[in-house]
């Protein structure tokens, strides 16, 4: 039945749902639904110029559909996901990450490898070498909120 109500509707099928998908995109979060709608936008297209061939059947447009939804939500992913995008503020948000490299003075010594130093306004909780307070150290890595050391 519900073939048969699809054929009905001849290629313009496709381009309901297409609209539909991308009407909804604007409605729900996620820009997601976008690249579902132009992959059954694109189906509408080829639809118009193969709908009367023998090898343009409903499985045919359902599996192209399927692959073009996948091959479009990746391409989107990737040409929108920012990575290797240059900023001015390359450290936003990853503050410990960019105390790697400065040297401080032990505010408490490490004990058990576990002490804090002070940088800039704030005391972190550090790792490291058991060591006195007043010593200078260098930090090495950070790993969330604490940072791992080694003397300097």
């Amino acid at each position: 039945m519900v073939i048969e109500l699809w054929n009905s509707g001849g290629p313009w099928s496709w381009w309901i749902v297409g609209l539909v998908l991308l009407a909804l995109e604007l409605v729900v979060p996620g820009f997601f639904l976008i690249w579902v709608g132009a992959a059954a936008v694109v189906i509408g297209a080829l639809s118009l110029a193969l709908w009367g061939t023998a090898f343009w059947g409903w499985q045919v447009q359902l599996l192209l559909f399927a692959v073009l939804s996948i091959a479009f939500a990746l391409a989107g992913r990737r040409f929108y996901s920012g990575q290797g995008s240059k900023t001015d503020e390359p450290w936003l948000n990853r503050r410990g990450e960019s105390l790697v490299g400065r040297t401080a003075t032990l505010a408490e010594p490490i004990l058990e490898g576990r002490g804090r130093i002070r940088l800039d306004d704030t005391t972190w909780s550090i790792m490291g070498p058991d060591l006195p307070a007043g010593a200078r150290v260098k930090v090495v890595a950070s790993s969330g909120r604490d940072l791992t050391v080694e003397p300097a």
